[in-house]
């Protein structure tokens, strides 16, 4: 997705009202207990191509486009050829926060999450809210991804399958710590509760923070590979992109994980910066965030704490 250039470090301490404008529904009521929400910005051409897939599915859920500002005519496509989804009109890019204007937006007890260039495959929803309703617990599942036309496993799929912490008696699938943002399902009542993602870190590995909070809340993070999504990304690089990832990998450590472990993730990068110019960059965002992050730091409790100490090892 192309979400554009992310705001400076105040971000995270901005959370005013949101302009919105929302076009009625048109669609049937009796919608599926599971909502999707999309969050976009300038890419209609493959938004067009994602919602096509959604509004095609047997369990016809209700679908909610959160436009980061875009300057592309995506309101106008949308208000043109998709009458039945419903937007919300952001008044500028959001980057993830904009999945959380969704979420309060919509009222299905569960939310599945797709990119504008992701959608979910047939019966896929019905088998997540199934397992929601068996397992109160549930907060949060991440589903199997198949990749591109050839529908190919992403490797996070075994990944996450292997998860060394386990299964739990009151949880279907394996627990983990980690998802792919594009194909999770969510208990609404779970999302909010953990606050949905952090607005300091905007785009690019924000879900291992939100499976943080999400376990630190109670509630249970699986990998469910039953539920099935499909991903077509731009096979094209994403320029700026690793930095970003580490950036926010970075701020992760200092937001939840203890001090040493997070000034140690801070030396391995510096180190990194002397001769990656991709890894200054992540140092130099990093730090001026940092402030932000120190005043939200909230350490995890320890059940949580030992099980990313459990993934840390698993993955080095």
């Amino acid at each position: 997705m192309n979400h554009g250039t992310p705001p400076g470090p105040d971000h995270a301490t901005r959370h005013g009202p949101v302009t919105t404008r929302e076009r009625p529904r048109t669609g049937p009521a009796g919608h599926a207990p599971v909502g999707v929400v999309i969050a976009t910005r300038n890419r209609s051409a493959s938004l067009a191509v994602t919602l096509r897939h959604l509004l095609a599915l047997p369990e016809r859920p209700e679908i909610l486009v959160a436009d980061n500002a875009s300057t592309d005519g995506t309101r106008a496509m949308l208000a043109r050829d998709f009458p039945r989804v419903r937007v919300l009109a952001l008044p500028l890019n959001r980057g993830a926060l904009a999945r959380t204007h969704g979420v309060r937006a919509l009222d299905t007890p569960y939310v599945a999450f797709s990119d504008d260039d992701s959608w979910w495959a047939p019966g896929a929803l019905a088998t997540a809210a199934r397992l929601f309703d068996r397992h109160p617990r549930l907060g949060l599942l991440s589903a199997r991804t198949l990749v591109g036309p050839a529908e190919e496993a992403d490797p996070l799929n075994d990944l996450l399958a292997g998860s060394p912490l386990g299964r739990a008696a009151d949880l279907p699938g394996t627990q983990v710590l980690g998802f792919l943002g594009c194909a999770a399902v969510a208990r609404r009542e779970a999302y909010l509760d953990a606050g949905g993602y952090h607005p300091l870190l905007f785009f690019g590995a924000e879900e291992t923070l939100l499976a943080y909070d999400l376990a630190a809340r109670g509630w249970g993070v699986t990998h469910c590979p039953d539920v099935v999504a499909h991903h077509h990304p731009d096979p094209g690089p994403r320029t700026g992109r690793p930095a970003v990832v580490r950036r926010n990998e970075l701020l992760t450590a200092w937001l939840r994980r203890p001090l040493p472990h997070a000034l140690a993730r801070t030396r391995a990068l510096a180190a990194d910066a002397r001769r990656d110019p991709h890894a200054r960059r992540a140092l130099r965002e990093t730090l001026t965030r940092l402030p932000s992050a120190l005043r939200a730091r909230r350490p995890l409790p320890p059940h949580v704490e030992r099980g990313a100490r459990l993934l840390d090892g698993a993955s080095s």
